[in-house]
């Protein structure tokens, strides 16, 4: 008897230990969160509610201030952002691994569609995309928007050249080579500047056009607005596109850009919120928005909203409710934050503000209302 037990229990052996492999391997495996989460990944221990985001460099540091005082406020909700890029930030979420993604460009109809399901266009604040530039005596340049073009397209190789010295009269320009600093990732930031690119030069709309990630005719790459920031303040001759907020925190000069009124206009966040004032008008209902080469007289540029996405319906009540009462707050004590001088982003149009929180109003799970 004893020996046939034995023997039973030899040929289960095997069987046993592929089970608790098994189990072993799901216990392990990482699971995504958010909408496309197979079960609530809601809290741990003591209820803390987790929310996990990845994206756009470009709103990053006024995201960290904020992630810090909703915090003091809700510590039981758990925010952690991850500058990646827009590039990053619409993969994940259009791949449910992510409660949030993060981009300046709105999301394509294309890419929407790959999405596990609606998608939402959360406007958070406006920013400015600022060239800026390492030269002796950081004079205060201008460009026209041929001469940007041209620069990045590699025809405009030296600062002395008579095009930049014709956007800028009685300025003593350097006689060495322009080193051009682009971005190494998908960047919601690169598509931003493309896009005026593409509206203001045929030339960069036929051959390189506007995208996350086009393939730059010249210079070198870096990664993320923090990079481009870091490699033109270390390198002399450079010039690069960044948003504003890295170039003020750096001390590092930005150009004055002529607007399509024929202006030269500095990045201010008066000249953003012009350009989105011109933009309210054709504006769409789903906030999907460009909003450069605004025509107004003092609008800049190379203006831009940036997103936060979310699934519409959340698959997580718990979790979907911290979610949309977070974003609330965003659209409005979240704001006050853009008078600080450390962060210079441009308050949402009230106009916008009040679609944005019909957006979150529409947000549910099973079927049932969020907020």
């Amino acid at each position: 008897m004893f020996f046939t037990s034995e023997r039973r229990l030899q040929r289960a052996l095997p069987f046993l230990l592929i089970a608790m492999l098994a189990a072993l391997v799901a216990a392990c495996s990482p699971r995504p969160i958010g909408k496309g989460s197979g079960s609530a990944t809601t809290s741990s221990g003591g209820g803390v509610i987790r929310l996990q985001g990845t994206g756009a460099t470009f709103p990053m540091p006024i995201y960290q201030k904020w992630v810090s005082e909703y915090t003091k406020l809700h510590p039981a909700v758990q925010l952690d952002y991850q500058s990646t890029g827009s590039g990053a930030g619409i993969n994940q979420i259009s791949a449910g691994t992510v409660d949030f993604g993060a981009s300046d460009k709105p999301m394509s109809d294309e890419e929407l569609k790959k999405a596990q399901g609606e998608i939402l266009h959360i406007p958070t604040v406006l920013g400015a995309v600022a060239l800026t530039y390492n030269l002796p005596g950081s004079p205060e340049l201008k460009f026209s928007p041929q001469t940007i073009a041209d620069i990045y397209l590699g025809k405009i190789r030296r600062w002395d050249d008579p095009a930049i010295k014709a956007d800028n009269p009685g300025i003593v320009l350097p006689t060495a080579d322009i080193t051009v600093v682009s971005r190494a990732d998908g960047s919601g930031t690169s598509a931003v500047f493309t896009d005026y690119l593409s509206k203001v030069s045929p030339e960069w709309k036929e051959k390189v056009g506007m995208g996350t990630s086009p393939n730059w005719p010249t210079g070198q790459r870096s990664k993320g607005n923090e990079g481009v920031t870091a490699s033109v303040k270390q390198n002399a001759n450079t010039i690069g596109y960044v948003e504003l907020v890295y170039a003020a925190q750096n001390k590092l000069p930005v150009a004055s850009i002529r607007n399509r009124a024929g202006n030269f206009v500095k990045p201010t966040l008066e000249a953003v919120t012009a350009a989105a004032g011109e933009a309210l008008p054709s504006t769409p209902e789903d906030l999907r928005v460009s909003i450069t080469d605004a025509s107004g007289a003092s609008a800049y540029p190379v203006s831009s909203y940036t997103y936060l996405l979310v699934y519409k319906e959340q698959r997580d009540a718990v979790k979907g409710k911290a979610l949309v009462d977070y974003l609330w707050w965003a659209l409005h004590e979240g704001q006050t934050v853009t008078k600080d001088p450390q962060y210079p982003y441009a308050p949402l149009p009230q106009e916008v503000v009040k679609r944005a929180e019909a957006k979150l109003l529409s947000m549910t799970s099973n079927g049932k209302p969020l907020r």
